[in-house]
């Protein structure tokens, strides 16, 4: 005689009902795509740094007949709509093939970018690439509000058959957690019966968007294997060095923001060996090489380079998207009591260089026989990146902070940033160094490496000149020589020069 109840038995039989359900679902959306045929249609929704590219790159491709770019016609953003529709790429910076691209896709009209998310309807598949900031990090509570009403639009005008793959880089669980849930809410659709979803994340780096999508590997995650063969169908063709590796969502979601994380622990890395190096007086460019020289079979070192910060969109944030991927999964994490992340202190070390930076400028200040207070600095590079007008979350902007607030007057020079908010861009280099007691280096920019330390000398008009240097831009000995007071982020061996 059976117990009353029998687990297993009662275990298998759920897991037999499971299977007939995922099975069936899978068979009725196979059965729409089949009905639907290939993807011939694409919206990209959000035009950004990865957006813009991405519809070029699709629109440009004859196995897809028309491309919709949507983007919020807003006070901030909608003047995006009228250049792109003209041909005019609204990404400033040195982006190689971007603006001829774009120019094509327009005058085939195989692109066309739009505020009516009506269109949604319309399309074969629909890509979201929004920026998923952290408001306060130490909540790890990530404002997904752009990316959550993105979603809505896309549920309240999906269509049956249609292919949602979120860009965006996401805490993992959302694409199978939060995104489905919105757009099964708002369509009245079943993920995975009715329509796919996946998880693809960009790859990519300002200055180089159209090569990095198209050269670096795809990582693709669907909800199921429908949704990731579909996801694969939609990428493949743009792809041309770069092959696609399909996964579960999840694991995607993982993947891009470990990818991120570990180059800011890299970086974290090399900065916390600067600030080694000149406490112990040495030059950390001569480690870098030493050690870098040790090559061979098995051996990887990848360091990188020191600097005054890490900025952008993707390295200040992504590791916390990790750190809560944990938090709110149902698994256990079995690790040492009551220590910080390594990933999570990385991002600490990080943070601290620009106040680094701020350390070394009142250092210099007062080799110099002078106060912050009143002092005249001039801050070269405002972007986060060289040759960019990304100023995404800039070191340059908690740099400015401290100094504001310790009563220096402050004015900024970048070559490529033409505004940013409350901060006022100057373009011309002569008219922000002119005057100044220190030049600051936040950002590597070619042109700045071309400053010359005697005409530099001129225009500051001061008898001991700063310059603090956070890029390893200038030559050391050609300044010092020409009597300013010198300071490099791991400079141990220059920092501490004799005066002439």
């Amino acid at each position: 005689m059976e117990p009353w109840f029998n687990s297993s038995k009662y275990k298998n039989q759920h897991l037999k009902n499971n299977r007939k359900i995922v099975i069936n679902m899978t068979n009725n959306l196979k059965q729409i795509f089949k009905e639907k045929g290939p993807i011939k249609n694409i919206g990209v929704i959000g035009m950004g740094y990865v957006g813009i590219p991405a519809a070029a790159l699709f629109a440009n491709l004859d196995c897809y007949d028309n491309v919709l770019g949507f983007q919020r016609d807003s006070p901030s953003s909608g003047y995006k709509i009228d250049m792109l529709n003209s041909g005019e790429c609204p990404l400033k910076g040195d982006e190689p093939g971007l603006d001829k691209l774009i120019k094509k896709v327009v005058n085939t009209k195989k692109f066309h970018c739009t505020s009516d998310f009506h269109r949604i309807q319309e399309m074969d598949a629909v890509t979201l690439a929004i920026q998923t900031p952290f408001a306060d990090p130490a909540s790890l509570e990530p404002d997904f509000g752009a990316l959550i009403d993105g979603i809505r639009q896309v549920g309240r005008y999906l269509s049956k058959g249609t292919l949602v793959v979120l860009e965006s880089t996401i805490t993992p669980g959302t694409t199978e957690g939060l995104a489905r849930q919105i757009l099964e809410e708002e369509s009245g659709l079943v993920a995975g019966k009715d329509f796919a979803l996946a998880h693809a994340p960009e790859r990519v780096m300002v200055g180089r968007l159209l090569q990095n999508i198209q050269e670096h590997d795809r990582i693709v995650g669907g909800i199921d294997e429908l949704s990731t063969a579909r996801a694969v169908e939609l990428y493949s063709p743009v792809l041309t060095k770069g092959k696609v590796i399909p996964m579960s969502a999840t694991a995607a979601e993982v993947t891009k923001t470990t990818e991120n994380t570990f180059r800011d622990l890299q970086i974290a890395s090399i900065n916390q060996l600067a600030l080694y190096c000149e406490a112990m007086g040495i030059n950390v460019y001569d480690v870098r090489d030493g050690v870098d020289s040790l090559k061979g079979e098995g051996i990887t070192r990848a360091m990188l380079y020191p600097g005054a910060g890490v900025g952008g969109h993707c390295l200040t944030k992504d590791t916390y998207h990790l750190e809560r991927g944990v938090k709110i999964s149902e698994g256990t994490l079995d690790y040492p009591a009551g220590l910080d992340s390594i990933f999570v202190l990385a991002r600490k070390v990080n943070d601290f260089m620009p106040v680094h930076m701020y350390n070394l400028t009142v250092e210099a200040l007062a080799r110099a026989g002078k106060k912050p207070s009143g002092s005249r600095v001039a801050i070269l590079g405002w972007a986060f990146l060289n040759n960019s007008d990304d100023a995404r979350n800039p070191p340059s902007e908690p740099y400015r902070d401290l100094l504001i607030e310790a009563g220096c007057e402050v004015k900024v020079h970048d070559p490529h940033v033409l505004e940013y908010p409350d901060v006022s861009i100057i373009h011309e280099l002569d008219d922000v160094v002119k005057g100044a007691d220190v030049v600051a280096v936040l950002t590597g920019h070619d042109e700045y490496f071309e400053v010359d330390a005697k005409r530099l000398k001129g225009l500051m008009g001061v008898e001991h000149p700063v310059v603090v240097d956070g890029r390893n831009v200038v030559d050391a000995d050609g300044f010092i020589g020409e009597r300013f007071v010198y300071k490099g982020i791991g400079r141990g061996d220059k920092n501490g020069h004799g005066m002439k």
